[in-house]
Formats: C-alpha cells, sequence, structure tokens
C-alpha cells in the first residue's frame, strides 16, 4: 500500500495565520452565501426573494417603532451572551442560560407580585434585580459545585437543570401565584414594578451596555479573567500554577448565573411585566450563537445581537405582510445562523486534498 493509498482524500489542518482581510473576506462571502440559500425556500413558496428581504428590513428598523421593538428584542440576547462569555472562555459549558433566567425572573417576580405596595418604586426595582441576580447565580452555582468536586458532566447538568427552573414557573402559575382561578396566568405587574423606558426603550438598553463595557474590562484586564483564560487554555497549567480551579469554576459560574438572572429581571420588568413558564424565550439558547459569532469579544455581541433581533423581528413582519409561513422564515433564519457560523470554521481550519498535497511534496 503506497503513502497516496494511507493519505485520506480530504484532512483538515489548522491554520497558523491569517489576514484580518482574509478573515472579513470569508465573513462577508458566508453571508452573501447565506442570502442566496435563503432565497430557495422563498422561490420554493412563491416568493420574491428581494421583496422578501426587503420586508425583513423594513419591519425591523424602517420605523421608529420597529426599531424599538427589535432593541427590545436585542436586550436579553445580548445580556446572555455576556452572561455565558466568562464560562465558555473558561471552556466550561453553560447551557443553562435559560433555567438561569428563569430563576431571575421568578424571584424579581415575587417582589413584584406581594411588595410593590411595602416599598418605595426605585428601591423595589433595586431590590427586584438584585435578588433575581442572586437566585441566578446561586441556581448557576450548583452544576459548579457537582463539576469541581465530581467532574460531573456541566453540559448536561446545566441543559437539566432548565427544566427543573421551567417546572417550578409552570406550578407557581396554575398553583400559588396564579391570578384569575382557572387562568393558569400569573398577574400583570404593578407600574411600580415595571422599569422606566429611556428614549422609548425599557432602561434594561442601558443596563446591558454598561454590562458590555464590565465584561470586556474584567475579562482582559483583571486577575480573575487572566485566570479564567489560563484555566480554558489548560487545566493543568492553572493548577501547576497554584490556582485554585474548582474554586475559580464555582465563581465564574456565580457571575454568569448572576447576569442571567438579571437579563431575567428585566424581561419581566422591562417587556413581559408578568411571569410565565416560557419566559426566556428561548434566549439562553440563541445566546450561545451570539457569544461564538462575536469570538466572545463584549463589543462585537453588541452587533451581532441587533443582527438576530432584526431577523426575528422581520420574520415575524414577513409573516404578516407576504404571509409567509412560519416555518420559511425560521428556515430563512437557521440558513443565515449556520452560514455565519460555519465561516469560522474556514478561518481556523483549512481543507488538504491528497492530490493538491501530493503535488506541492513534488514540488
Amino acid at each position: 500500500m503506497n503513502a497516496e493509498t494511507r493519505t485520506p482524500l480530504i484532512r483538515l489542518a489548522k491554520r497558523s495565520d491569517m489576514s484580518r482581510r482574509s478573515m472579513w473576506l470569508i465573513r462577508v462571502g458566508s453571508i452573501a452565501i447565506a442570502l442566496i440559500l435563503g432565497c430557495l425556500p422563498m422561490l420554493l413558496t412563491g416568493t420574491n426573494p428581494f421583496e422578501a428581504y426587503g420586508v425583513i428590513i423594513q419591519g425591523s428598523v424602517s420605523r421608529p417603532v420597529y426599531l424599538k421593538q427589535t432593541i427590545r428584542t436585542a436586550i436579553p440576547l445580548l445580556g446572555c451572551a455576556l452572561a455565558i462569555a466568562p464560562c465558555f472562555k473558561m471552556k466550561f459549558w453553560n447551557i443553562g442560560a435559560e433555567g438561569q433566567i428563569t430563576m431571575g425572573a421568578m424571584t424579581a417576580t415575587y417582589f413584584a407580585l406581594f411588595w410593590y405596595q411595602r416599598i418605595p418604586h426605585v428601591l423595589l426595582l433595586v431590590i427586584m434585580a438584585v435578588t433575581g441576580a442572586i437566585a441566578g447565580g446561586l441556581w448557576a452555582v450548583i452544576p459548579a459545585f457537582f463539576k469541581a468536586k465530581w467532574n460531573t458532566n456541566e453540559t448536561l447538568f446545566t441543559l437539566m437543570m432548565n427544566y427543573i427552573a421551567i417546572g417550578i414557573v409552570a406550578w407557581l402559575q396554575g398553583g400559588p401565584w396564579e391570578g384569575r382561578k382557572g387562568s393558569q396566568l400569573i398577574p400583570m405587574f404593578n407600574d411600580a414594578a415595571r422599569l422606566p423606558n429611556v428614549l422609548g426603550v425599557n432602561c434594561g438598553w442601558i443596563i446591558a451596555l454598561v454590562l458590555v463595557v464590565l465584561m470586556y474590562i474584567y475579562m482582559n484586564k483583571t486577575k480573575q479573567g487572566y485566570e479564567i483564560a489560563v484555566i480554558g487554555d489548560s487545566v493543568n497549567t492553572a493548577r501547576y500554577a497554584g490556582m485554585n480551579v474548582g474554586w475559580i469554576m464555582v465563581r465564574t459560574m456565580f457571575i454568569s448565573g448572576a447576569i442571567s438572572g438579571l437579563v431575567g429581571f428585566i424581561i419581566v420588568s422591562g417587556a413581559n411585566y408578568t411571569l410565565y413558564s416560557g419566559v426566556a424565550d428561548g434566549v439562553g439558547f440563541t445566546s450561545i450563537t451570539v457569544a461564538w459569532l462575536s469570538q466572545l469579544n463584549s463589543f462585537a455581541m453588541i452587533a451581532i445581537s441587533m443582527i438576530l433581533a432584526i431577523l426575528e423581528k422581520g420574520s415575524n413582519t414577513l409573516q404578516t405582510r407576504m404571509e409567509v409561513p412560519a416555518s420559511i422564515a425560521d428556515i430563512i433564519t437557521g440558513i443565515l445562523l449556520f452560514c455565519m457560523l460555519s465561516c469560522e470554521f474556514f478561518i481556523n481550519y483549512r481543507l488538504i486534498f491528497r492530490h493538491k498535497e501530493s503535488k506541492e511534496v513534488k514540488a
């Protein structure tokens, strides 16, 4: 058997370096390919692709009211992406942001329902935010403790805890916190428990932008951020350097869960004004895409969150204006996300074909 037969037809090799220009060309090219592929499902349903893309843009940013709704959608995506960034940097795969958001929202709702008449407006909002963050942080500490103590699988652990949190809220909906009997609904918040609007959008966007700056400083300018990076590169190196890896995991997960819990507070107090079992609405999972596309860069997350919010809001408009089925709108969004994520693969790796490689060797 000769060497050419033993060599795979196609193999992967990690790129040693790539210019920033080439990286951006790949990213722009992936978006162009996504837009072209997105035309296919629209053509199959008899929809004009150019008109459809125009409707998506118009329905998300063409008017102030649409833009405000888009920003409102982007706020929790940005906040949650910031939350999971330090965990992912540490290679601790926190898939439980959905549950951490839910626990933060639930705790904030308790004070919104039962304390709004006893506590002044501003103080009530502060208490809701702080307790929501603490609840989300403590919920995240549980899988971190088990990981640090017994090296459990954090991906499965955090994922399963999402459903526990959702189940607790579902029980509250039909039980202790149910409003009108038989409605399975929790009452709407009083005005005292609602976040005020700033420039037509709840002030959660200010909180999110402050978190962007704080997370950038935390990840790049602090000792704790350095420890997270070292553990992400090599746990053994971190232990050799004298770092308490278990404690750093627990601490980082508490911070991650606390930010997610704060996002839960923003959702119930700034957008929904009530609590229900699906309050996170997939934000915890979609934010993973935001984090990866931004390469865990806090400022890049702002742009990625807005892009995904435009797609979501624009897809809803596409359904109503052009009567495009919801499934088609979801397929288009999925194609765009897939291509945007796939481009990172070609930035980090290159394909080597057997025939091309043998030519290079001969040369």
